[in-house]
């Protein structure tokens, strides 16, 4: 299953003043999310270690390497169990975009307007943070209660 694509944002009605790889910069975003916590299948934690290493020491951007490693694509098999758990409950619902508009679009045109920077990553991190935790007690307290 593929969650987004960034060609799915930059094609037809997409803002005509921007580069296509705005399109990718809020998968980027929730990508590089992933990384940092651990969510990623190992299999591709090995395969893109040198990669990886470049997005962790802010080197790389998680858009750029979205577009250059995977097609532009965030896709379950890129993911862990519980990172695909977490991306079905919050990614492929609105609950990531209303958190990415209300965070970052502020008075800018679109959601394609964000700039892909590390400050702007920082702020989104935040709050999938948030969202991380509350899903993860979620979560337990359900598991809890079969016992």
């Amino acid at each position: 299953m593929i969650y987004d694509r960034a060609d799915w944002h930059y094609q037809g009605d997409y803002p005509e003043d921007l580069p296509p790889q705005n399109g990718g910069t809020h998968i980027g975003f929730f990508f590089t999310w992933l990384l940092n916590n651990k969510l990623l299948s190992e299999q591709l934690m090995r395969a893109c270690s040198e990669e990886f290493d470049a997005i962790r020491g802010r080197q790389l951007g998680g858009r750029e390497f979205i577009a250059q490693q995977r097609d532009g694509q965030l896709a379950d098999s890129d993911l862990s169990k519980t990172g695909n758990a977490f991306a079905l409950y919050y990614y492929d619902s609105d609950l990531y975009f209303n958190d990415y508009v209300a965070t970052l679009v502020g008075s800018r045109a679109s959601l394609y307007h964000v700039d892909d920077t590390w400050e702007n990553y920082d702020l989104m991190a935040a709050v999938i943070d948030e969202r991380f935790a509350e899903w993860d007690r979620t979560v337990r307290a359900k598991w809890w209660k079969f016992w």
